[in-house]
């Protein structure tokens, strides 16, 4: 499975757009996974799982990988083409606030999270070194065992008071 997917692009921003097709994308794993198994996981029904898987295919954000047969029928599974996708959020940012509303409602949720949100007067130099040193981390962990518990970890380095259109208050 190649590294990293170039996601950015109208297309893919607005397949991006929504919550639920994040959700997808995680849950999708390294192994992929059926319409039947994803509705399961995430509990929304079988066809909202298929609109959406769509939606995520024909932007080329998933794949179609191989079939089971079940019960006398044939499962597809749906794949992820790259083990991180790199997306822009779009002029309205809403593949980035899709993202985000899915990790605000899984912090939310672990009263284990760690969430430390810090403010450093860097160079651009020490940005970029520090984005790099991070993502090195991040993406150089070797991956636990199937039946272990999956964490989310979540990396931005970025430029403070950087803002488009009017202030939230």
């Amino acid at each position: 499975m190649p590294d990293l997917l170039d996601a950015t692009g109208p297309v893919r921003a607005r397949a991006l757009g929504h919550p639920t097709r994040h959700r997808l994308l995680l849950e999708l794993g390294e192994a992929g996974a059926t319409v039947s198994q994803l509705a399961n996981r995430l509990m929304i029904n079988k066809g909202n799982v298929a609109h959406h898987l769509n939606v995520l295919l024909e932007a080329g954000l998933i794949s179609k990988g191989p079939t089971r047969t079940v019960r006398g029928g044939t499962e597809q599974y749906y794949t992820r083409p790259a083990r991180r996708i790199r997306f822009e959020g779009g002029a309205d940012g809403a593949a980035l606030v899709a993202m985000m509303d899915n990790l605000t409602g899984e912090l939310a949720n672990d009263e284990h999270a760690l969430l430390n949100h810090r403010m450093l007067r860097l160079t651009r130099r020490q940005a970029a070194a520090l984005a790099a040193h991070l993502d090195d981390i991040v993406n150089n962990l070797e991956p636990a065992a199937e039946r272990e518990q999956s964490y989310g970890v979540v990396v931005s380095v970025y430029r403070h008071g950087l803002r488009r259109g009017p202030r939230r208050r």
